[in-house]
């Protein structure tokens, strides 16, 4: 049975740890529990080496870039910067690569750049943003007047994982507060967490069940309403046994896809074809298939740094929840990023022909072979921006491409920066150090 932990259960906890908020500071905020130990490490001088720098801003040091042009129009920021663009196309290379760029370090001067924007990929798990996008949608119509209470309610409202958060390989991190312990494992059926832990489970670790356990609570809140906060988890899955696959099917489909199209993203642009785990499927069907676009998944990003994803409010949250502090890999793994805070999504999707080629590795598909990364990077001195890459390089894990790029279009956008005065000119770029790598 879904419980409301509010003040009863959390008070004495809070009361101890007063000093801890979000992100890394996120514990008492959000209730989630890896966050605790981490803070607690670095407030105890502990040695913590699995993130850099750049992980470590508080939850007032997360702010919204574009909240100042939210009246702009879209269509009218996405447009090439001739020279900008000229200059991205050099470091593309080839053309299994898509590329969207918006500089956003002087917000009166923007400049975006693209190579291939509208070619569509499937996006494999930079879709979770999209259940992360309907879940905070479904919450404004379910406590339209206090987005207090729709935080309460992601901290305080716990759900289990049942055979919907089952059968994928991604481990999720389970703290133990009272003996301090860290375990990392699969999601099993009888797991249970509040959904504000499940969306960290969801975008920190990419775990597939957490996204079809989020993605079945937003379609119970679209069911139900205001009356979801009061739901049973035996109501909730009578309500899947009960009504027709078909329109299950089509409100899945609805809830994911449906707050894309009122942010002006097309269905070419963008869309979520159905669950991200098999079991999901006994009830939930597929529809549509899934594809994303460089230009499709920049507009959603810049609507966020507008602050006009839901709201205001529940575009910073969903901010905060892409603030990567956990391992970075792949485009976020470059070291010119390690002083940056980064708000990041990767995901991928392979397929191999092993009669091609018995040895097809994982990550290397010879049929198709996805690799996506969106990233907004904020850059002590100043310097800020957006990049959304998309590749299908067959037969090569492209983990490397994408760090090396990163790299590269950090370089450019820095050098194009230089003489901003909106720059600290105070900061020292640490590769100045004699670093070198």
């Amino acid at each position: 049975m879904k419980k409301l932990l509010y003040v009863a259960v959390f008070l004495c906890i809070i009361i101890s740890f007063g000093f801890i908020s979000y992100p890394i500071d996120g514990y008492k905020r959000t209730g989630i529990k890896r966050l605790y130990q981490i803070r607690q490490m670095q407030l105890d001088s502990v040695k913590y080496t699995r993130i850099p720098a750049g992980a470590y801003k508080m939850l007032d040091e997360i702010k919204l870039n574009l909240a100042n042009i939210k009246e702009d129009s879209i269509n009218d920021l996405l447009v090439d910067n001739a020279e900008f663009m000229r200059e991205v196309k050099r470091l593309i290379p080839g053309g299994a690569y898509s590329v969207a760029v918006m500089d956003m370090t002087d917000v009166n001067n923007l400049k975006y750049a693209s190579h291939r924007e509208n070619v569509g990929y499937q996006p494999g798990s930079v879709g979770k943003i999209a259940v992360l996008n309907a879940v905070f949608t479904q919450m404004a119509k379910v406590c339209p007047n206090s987005f207090q209470d729709r935080i309460d309610y992601l901290k305080g409202i716990e759900v289990s994982a049942r055979y919907w958060g089952t059968g994928d390989h991604h481990t999720v991190p389970i703290y133990d507060m009272e003996n301090d312990r860290l375990t990392k494992r699969r999601v099993r059926a009888d797991d249970k967490f509040s959904l504000f832990e499940w969306l960290d489970h969801m975008v920190s670790v990419s775990n597939n069940g957490a996204a079809s356990v989020m993605y079945r609570e937003a379609m119970l809140m679209a069911a139900f309403k205001e009356d979801y906060v009061n739901l049973t988890e035996e109501e909730g899955e009578r309500y899947f046994k009960e009504t027709p696959r078909d329109s299950l099917t089509n409100l899945a489909n609805t809830v994911v896809n449906e707050p894309l199209r009122e942010l002006g993203i097309t269905e070419d642009d963008w869309r979520l074809g159905g669950m991200f785990t098999r079991p999901a499927g006994k009830y939930v069907g597929r529809k549509g298939g899934s594809i994303g676009t460089p230009r499709g998944l920049m507009k959603f990003l810049v609507k966020l740094e507008q602050g006009k994803v839901v709201d205001q409010e529940s575009s910073l949250e969903m901010k905060r929840l892409l603030y990567l502090t956990d391992r970075r890999i792949r485009y976020a793994r470059s070291r010119k990023l390690d002083s940056a805070a980064v708000y990041f999504k990767s995901g991928s999707y392979y397929k191999c022909d092993r009669e091609k080629n018995p040895d097809c590795k994982s990550y290397a598909g010879n049929v198709f072979n996805y690799m996506n990364s969106v990233i907004i990077v904020e850059h002590p001195n100043g310097i800020k921006y957006i990049v959304c890459l998309m590749s299908n390089v067959l037969n090569k894990n492209s983990a490397g491409a994408h760090m090396y790029l990163a790299s590269k279009i950090d370089n450019l956008i820095t050098k194009n920066n230089d003489d901003n005065e909106v720059l600290n000119e105070n900061y020292k770029d640490p590769e100045d150090e004699g670093d070198g790598n």
